[in-house]
């Protein structure tokens, strides 16, 4: 009886095999229009959950994946660049059949977003947000020559390599504006980034700096043709606002911009609540949209 009962009960795993054999984790909350979250380096969709817990409650289906090589996802060898991570996106989309989706990517995972659209189109897509995100592109070059220069991403690999425990509690400082004067970030807010980075693989991790800092994205945000909110701390250290969120303001049709005075990168935990609000004011005429139809 045991094992007929076994047989007939429905085992849900929260992963999905990509074309390559990486097995990529995902979660999937509440009901509703739908808001896929792709995070940040060196994260993983726990980065999200402030968001993710907000919106399901109110009225929204909510995906978050864990990208390849982070978190809980496997930690393949080759793909850890822009198109692949774009394309396990959407691989989780087509898996879940995800349609009419707002697409929120934080810093990488505004970068995975821009590639998304650039490489899939805007087939499933309703709407973007990009948040403190790496677009239109980081590194100093001739062509940008406001970036931020090589040696500086050099300097992070180098670091990752020799001692990354300690790269990852230094890391958090600038990431939530703590070594701000007068800054009020919490030791667990600090401790939960080392943690959430350790989940990572090295190697996972020390491409992806590669792939967010020297990946072009000019051409991907041209493709934009959703509704698109840009949201952005003045004082990110991480990913300087005049170089990526003003930037990607312009090439984005009528894209809306919010920027916060002196909010760091990571803005999604030490100001939830200010994005939350911002983000469910955003998608209120998605929701209404879904509800009329």
């Amino acid at each position: 009886m045991l094992a007929a009962q076994t047989s007939r009960r429905e085992i849900h795993m929260s992963t999905i095999k990509v074309k390559d054999g990486t097995t990529i984790y995902y979660k999937d909350w509440g009901s509703g229009p739908v808001v896929t979250f792709s995070h940040g380096w060196p994260l993983n969709s726990d980065a999200w959950d402030a968001q993710l817990y907000f919106l399901a409650e109110n009225g929204f289906r909510v995906v978050a994946h864990d990208r390849r090589g982070h978190g809980r996802s496997s930690q393949a060898w080759s793909g850890n660049d822009m198109n692949g991570y774009a394309d396990d996106l959407a691989a989780v989309i087509e898996a879940l059949d995800l349609k009419d989706a707002t697409l929120v990517g934080h810093s990488t995972g505004g970068g995975e977003v821009a590639r998304y659209i650039g490489r899939h189109g805007t087939k499933r897509v309703a709407a973007a947000v990009l948040i403190a995100a790496v677009p239109p592109i980081m590194v100093k070059s001739a062509t940008n020559p406001e970036g931020i220069p090589i040696e500086v991403f050099d300097q992070l690999r180098s670091s990752l390599k020799k001692d990354r425990s300690q790269f990852y509690q230094d890391f958090a400082l600038p990431f939530y504006g703590a070594n701000r004067p007068g800054a009020n970030v919490s030791q667990g807010t600090l401790d939960q980034f080392w943690l959430w980075s350790m989940q990572g693989g090295l190697k996972n991790i020390y491409d992806c700096i590669k792939a967010f800092s020297e990946t072009d994205f000019t051409e991907d945000l041209k493709k934009f043709d959703v509704p698109t909110l840009i949201i952005h701390g003045e004082d990110d250290q991480i990913v300087p606002i005049n170089d990526t969120g003003r930037k990607s303001a312009k090439l984005i049709k009528g894209a809306k911009e919010i920027y916060y005075p002196g909010l760091p990168h990571g803005l999604t935990a030490t100001n939830a609540e200010q994005v939350n609000t911002d983000l469910l004011e955003f998608l209120k005429p998605v929701r209404k949209a879904r509800r009329a139809a």
